[in-house]
C-alpha cells in the first residue's frame, strides 16, 4: 500500500499551515481544469516574515542557508494554497512547475541552491510526484522585503 501525501507530511512532523492571506488584490490559488496555480507565497510563519532583506554573503545580508529554509517555508505555504483549491492535499497528483524568486545582493549567484529548499520539501511531501520543472530567479526586491517567494503549479485529480 502506498503512502499518501498527508501521511508523508505527518511523517515529516509537519502540518499544512493556514493559507496566508493575500497582501494585495489576488487569490492564493486558482484551479483551471486539472491544474492549480498558486500565487507567489512568502515565508510567513504565524503571520510574520521571520527575516527580511537581500540574500547574499556578508554583513547585513540573509545568508543562503537561511534563505534555503525560507524557501522551504514558502513551498509549504504554496502546498497549503494548492491543497485548498484542489480539494485537499491528497487530491494533488503531481507538482508540475516551481518558480523561486530570490531577492539577491548583486554579487549573489546562488539562487539554485536557495531554490533547493522548496524543491526538497516538495520531494519529501510528494515523493516521485514531487519531481518538477523549476526556475530560480534573482530579483532586486520582493513584496514586504521578503528574501524569497515561491509559486507552484500542480496537477490534480479530475
Amino acid at each position: 500500500m502506498s503512502t499518501t501525501h498527508s501521511e508523508r507530511l505527518a511523517g515529516l512532523g509537519l502540518t499544512l499551515p493556514d493559507v496566508p492571506a493575500p497582501v494585495a488584490a489576488y487569490v492564493p490559488a486558482v484551479r483551471s481544469g486539472d491544474l492549480v496555480h498558486t500565487s507567489g507565497q512568502l515565508p510567513f510563519t504565524g503571520g510574520e516574515l521571520p527575516l527580511t532583506g537581500k540574500v547574499g554573503r556578508g554583513e547585513g545580508l540573509v545568508d543562503p542557508v537561511s534563505a534555503q529554509q525560507l524557501a522551504r517555508t514558502c513551498a509549504l505555504n504554496a502546498v497549503a494554497a494548492a491543497a485548498s483549491a484542489a480539494g485537499g492535499l491528497d487530491a494533488i497528483e503531481a507538482v508540475v512547475k516551481v518558480v523561486v524568486f530570490v531577492a539577491s545582493d548583486p554579487a549573489f549567484t546562488g539562487q539554485p541552491a536557495v531554490a533547493d529548499g522548496a524543491s526538497g520539501l516538495l520531494g519529501e511531501v510528494f515523493g516521485d510526484a514531487g519531481r518538477h520543472a523549476r526556475s530560480a530567479v534573482g530579483v532586486s526586491v520582493l513584496p514586504l522585503d521578503s528574501p524569497v517567494e515561491v509559486e507552484v503549479t500542480v496537477r490534480v485529480r479530475s
